[in-house]
């Protein structure tokens, strides 16, 4: 069998503790689709964006929705919360197996600079085995560095997942960003936003042909999907309607990507262009 069933979890949260609204809308939805193998929620969606709620993993909160898992045998991404690691926060997102076991955490590379001030940038891919196949995890502005998506594919994922949080216009341009990253990398996409106050919706599927499998609205959603990991590897193999395969072309080019060495600084010199631009702040 090499489908996995997930279902993004588009839901009203505010700042504070969600914790027990989260655990009772993954049971519900458990309940309601009981062949579910996987639950995902948005960036942020325990406490929200305040880092006054920032503590050090595992805490009670990851260990709940642990127990969760196991009691009703999902694996969950639950989104993300800010960890606090001495005097560093990361944006963090915990993989959690249908056993209850955290198995992977997942720190933001790209935190929302200059907005998402005092975030530490985490510097690993994650990419975790589920029986059918792998899949990869990152958080909302990840989506936007195509490096992001490439290298958890070059590390084998078929699925990418992106908890997100985005209350900005800037959301439909994120929309379509998540089709050119499946179409690319011939991979599913699943972004998960919240709505309310602190996100637009918008959630989206896609998948490994580019096409939106399901895009949501601007309200509270619960959104079951099932991803073929069979159609991914058919597409990789043949190319995208029998024609461009881009991974296959990606490997086999002998060209060497001089602008993504680095000094001990700057971008090298092969990128001298990007080293005239300001300063990465917000607009004055």
């Amino acid at each position: 069998m090499s489908h996995f069933s997930i279902a993004g979890l588009q839901l009203n949260l505010p700042c504070g503790d969600n914790i027990a609204l989260i655990g009772a809308e993954i049971i519900k939805t458990k309940k309601r689709f009981p062949w579910l193998n996987m639950i995902v929620l948005s960036e942020l969606a325990s406490f929200g964006p305040e880092k006054k709620y920032a503590s050090e993993l595992p805490n009670d909160a990851e260990r709940f929705y642990c127990q969760l898992a196991k009691e009703h045998d999902i694996w969950l991404i639950p989104g993300s919360l800010y960890e606090q690691v001495g005097d560093e926060i990361f944006n963090t997102s915990s993989v959690i197996n249908n056993q209850g076991e955290v198995i992977e955490r997942y720190r933001k590379i790209y935190p929302f600079t200059p907005y998402e001030q005092g975030i530490s940038a985490g510097k690993d891919f994650v990419v975790f085995d589920v029986p059918q196949g792998k899949i990869g995890v990152a958080i909302c502005y990840d989506l936007w560095f195509p490096e992001v998506a490439r290298q958890m594919i070059c590390m084998g994922a078929e699925v990418l997942i992106y908890p997100t949080l985005t209350g900005t216009i800037d959301r439909p341009l994120e929309v379509t960003l998540a089709q050119s990253t499946a179409i690319t990398n011939q991979s599913y996409v699943i972004t998960v936003n919240a709505v309310g106050d602190l996100g637009y919706g918008q959630s989206v599927v896609v998948g490994p042909e580019g096409n939106i499998i399901y895009q949501a609205g601007s309200s509270s959603e619960i959104i079951p999907i099932e991803v073929d990991f069979s159609l991914v590897r058919r597409n990789r193999e043949r190319g995208l309607h029998g024609l461009g395969q881009p991974l296959k072309s990606f490997r086999d080019n002998s060209v060497n990507f001089t602008c993504y060495k680095k000094s001990s600084e700057k971008i090298s010199n092969n990128c001298n262009e990007l080293n005239k631009l300001g300063q990465l702040e917000i607009p004055k």
